[in-house]
């Protein structure tokens, strides 16, 4: 059933001059100043800032296999609620998304849910296990059409499998999302590794620990000719070795968590595992790295790597507590802190970062009414979000939607507030208000 029209007046579309965005059908009808549509609800976007849809290219939406901590339905509101219209779930579920079956199981849960389109990321190994390949070629002609493929928790560490994912999935444009841990440097290491890791007897993650593997990956996917992207990055060194791959026009793309952009090691002092992810925290150095890189161009996309716990993994000692942070309803509100309102990125930027590269990226920014990271013109499809820039908030857990409560920035004021997102001109968070509002 096609969403009613909805007429979005004096709007400033990435922060431009005010315009309308007249949604009907699924797509954008017109822009422009002074629309009139009489069969139209109106949205008075009057000091908001119009994105496209949000795409977020790391999230893990635990279904199926721990729905205590998360389902397609809950994480996907929770992604609506962000600003988000697709999300890429990634694979580390029970059973494994690693072969067609299950990947078809996740898209279809996710076309129930309704709240953001799940493009499901499919595993690069069976198992997760490191030993042979998972159905990648059976994956990607399913119904899912699968694109990403990550065994995003563990590294494929061995070089001779990670090469032949990527010679493998170069046959239909795939790309590889490697999450960069080499594992006999990382064996019960707890948080990132150096002077203060010492002090508070944890054992230390080296920043060599992923440098070293992005360094392989870049020079792998180099020789085969493949696309390889890496997920989380978080360290100065990691963002050197992407900088010089780009320059010698090397196939490779990288993230950053918001997470990783705004939080460092020192909160590991309070010895509370809301603050254990994978990769650690890391230096204040590192984050500014990490912020120069993002505004730079160096690093793609930002990725929320959204990892929900229930409270039995985290209300425990840190040394055994889950690593990961909640992260699709505080996203854009980090990213405006960190990056926005400090002068490295305008909202057009932020719109390149968080809809545009990772559509590209992901392979959604196409097809017939489904395509994500769209530019807000005539005849593109309605996938907006609209943003209270001058709106600020102070993070409750309790408030969120998605099952679980293990998020870092709990009791913290954040700017910015994602007032409406519309997926295919259909309202799947707040716009239901009536004519002259915005609920």
């Amino acid at each position: 059933m096609s969403a009613e029209p909805i007429l979005i007046t004096g709007a400033r579309v990435l922060d431009g001059e005010p315009a309308d965005l007249l949604l009907r059908d699924g797509r954008i009808a017109a822009v422009g100043a002074g629309l009139d549509a009489a069969d139209a609800r109106v949205v008075d976007g009057t000091g908001l800032v119009a994105l496209p849809g949000l795409v977020d290219l790391h999230t893990h939406l635990r279904e199926p296999g721990r729905e205590d901590a998360e389902t397609v339905e809950t994480g996907t509101l929770a992604a609506a609620r962000g600003g988000f219209t697709a999300v890429h779930a990634m694979a580390n579920t029970d059973p494994v998304a690693d072969t067609a079956g299950v990947v078809e199981q996740v898209w279809r849960l996710g076309r129930e849910s309704g709240h953001a389109d799940v493009r499901p990321v499919g595993a690069v190994t069976v198992g997760l296990g490191g030993e042979q390949l998972a159905e990648l070629g059976a994956m990607a002609d399913s119904a899912a059409g699968v694109r990403v493929f990550s065994d995003d928790g563990v590294c494929v560490s061995d070089a001779m499998l990670m090469r032949r994912a990527l010679e493998y999935v170069k046959a239909f444009d795939g790309v590889v999302a490697q999450h960069a841990q080499e594992p006999r440097l990382t064996e019960g290491a707890q948080m990132n590794e150096g002077e203060l890791s010492g002090r508070l007897g944890l054992r230390g993650w080296p920043r060599v620990a992923e440098e070293a593997i992005v360094a392989r990956d870049v020079l792998l996917a180099a020789h085969v000719g493949s696309r390889v992207h890496i997920c989380h990055l978080s360290t100065r060194g990691s963002v050197e070795i992407v900088r010089l791959a780009k320059e010698r026009g090397m196939p490779v793309t990288a993230e950053v968590t918001p997470h990783h952009l705004l939080l460092t090691d020192e909160l590991a002092t309070t010895y509370d595992p809301l603050y254990k992810v994978n990769p650690p925290l890391r230096t204040a150095d590192d984050v500014a790295a990490v912020r120069e890189a993002l505004a730079d161009g160096t690093i793609d996309v930002v990725a929320t790597d959204h990892a929900p716990h229930p409270v039995e993994d985290k209300d425990c000692e840190w040394d055994v507590a889950a690593f990961g942070m909640l992260g699709l309803e505080t996203a854009l509100a980090v990213v405006q802190h960190t990056m926005v309102d400090t002068g490295l990125l305008d909202w057009a930027g932020v719109a390149e970062r968080m809809s545009y590269a990772p559509a590209r990226i992901g392979r959604c920014d196409t097809g017939d009414g489904g395509a994500h990271g769209r530019p807000l013109a005539e005849g593109e499809p309605a996938n907006v979000v609209l943003v209270d820039p001058s709106a600020s908030g102070t993070v409750d857990p309790r408030a969120s939607s998605s099952l679980s409560r293990n998020t870092p920035y709990a009791g913290m004021k954040l700017p910015g507030a994602v007032v409406a997102t519309f997926l295919r001109g259909r309202a799947t968070f707040g716009g239901d208000a009536a004519a002259g509002g915005v609920s």
